[in-house]
């Protein structure tokens, strides 16, 4: 496995520990031969991951809509920069491009990401794991609506079935590697 996607946001958010923590998860990536695909901008935790996998003259992959070039500020040092002309389109060739994903701190999108592909892997259509970087509890609440909901009988199964969650970018390499990805 040579490649994994990053969703994440294109804003920093308000700890700085959430970019402290995309730079050194890019900067792993790249020490441990593996490349990042991610939405292709340069600014907030997008930024902060294709920068950290940069520095250590990581892979790294952008795939960004046409309508979002000037509002994510395209990045313009990557490996390879995909210009595509949807958010489906987006999704879609990050998934293709990688062998798991790894969801960071975010917004709308990031959380339309992160549940397509909790759908997707629940429906059968790929297999891929899913981790997500638990930066200072982002997503702790998240979790426990999860919880309710398979508690609630609206999910098949336990959302810990389906995702793989650490606190910080060398607990998310550690389940990466224990799942034979990286």
């Amino acid at each position: 496995m040579d490649a994994v996607a990053v969703f994440c946001g294109s804003k920093l958010g308000q700890d700085e520990l959430y970019a402290v923590h995309a730079r050194q998860l890019g900067k792993l990536l790249a020490l441990q031969g593996c490349a990042v695909v991610y939405g292709g901008g340069n600014r907030g935790l997008m930024g902060a991951v294709a920068n950290g996998a940069l520095a250590e003259e990581g892979r790294v992959v952008g795939i960004i809509p046409d309508h979002l070039v000037a509002w994510e500020q395209q990045h313009l040092g990557l490996t390879e920069l995909v210009v595509v002309p949807d958010m489906h389109t987006r999704k879609r060739m990050m998934y293709e491009r990688s062998s798991a994903a790894i969801i960071l701190p975010g917004g709308f999108g990031t959380m339309d990401e992160l549940f397509e592909l909790l759908t997707w892997n629940q429906l059968s259509l790929h297999n891929k794991p899913v981790f997500i970087l638990n930066s200072a509890g982002f997503y702790t609440p998240l979790f426990q609506m999860m919880q309710a909901m398979h508690h609630q009988g609206f999910l098949y199964d336990s959302v810990y079935d389906r995702v793989k969650t650490a606190d910080t970018p060398d607990g998310v390499l550690t389940l990466l590697n224990k799942s034979a990805i990286v």
